[in-house]
């Protein structure tokens, strides 16, 4: 291929790309949403989240020397979180007295200064691969 036509190649394929990164920043806008207004404490309209529920497996339950429980849990790979096994601080010893080590779970947890809190958690039936869970 000679350099004449190699450049003319080149530039071709450049101006699609131009036009086709135009085309997009041209209907973005409208694809966009309006964002809405934030609700306000006396707002009794504004809709409240659903807890979401992460499936892992309960590894262990200890307390640190600090004298907080810690809870270790084995998430499943489709929980989309990047490490496998994360540690959680639990506020309320309650919620994990009856599980023992190695249940199936649910949970949810929140992170406030740095610190990952347990705020949910109950025993399920255990997810087994290629089977469609909940």
């Amino acid at each position: 291929m000679k350099t004449g036509n190699w450049v003319a190649a080149v530039s071709g394929q450049f101006a699609v790309l131009v036009v086709a990164a135009s085309l997009c920043c041209a209907l973005a806008p409208s694809a966009v949403a309006a964002p809405s207004a934030p609700a306000t404490q006396g707002d009794k309209s504004a809709a409240t989240a659903e807890p979401v529920f992460t499936r892992a497996r309960l590894v262990s339950v200890q307390p640190d020397r600090d004298g907080r429980l810690l809870v270790r849990l084995k998430l499943l790979p489709r929980s989309k979180i990047p490490f496998s096994t994360q540690t959680f601080t639990v506020r309320d010893r309650a919620l994990v007295a009856d599980i023992p080590e190695g249940s199936w779970v649910k949970f949810t947890a929140r992170s406030e200064g740095g610190v990952n809190w347990l705020t949910a958690i109950h025993v399920v039936e255990e997810c087994r691969r290629f089977q469609p869970c909940d």
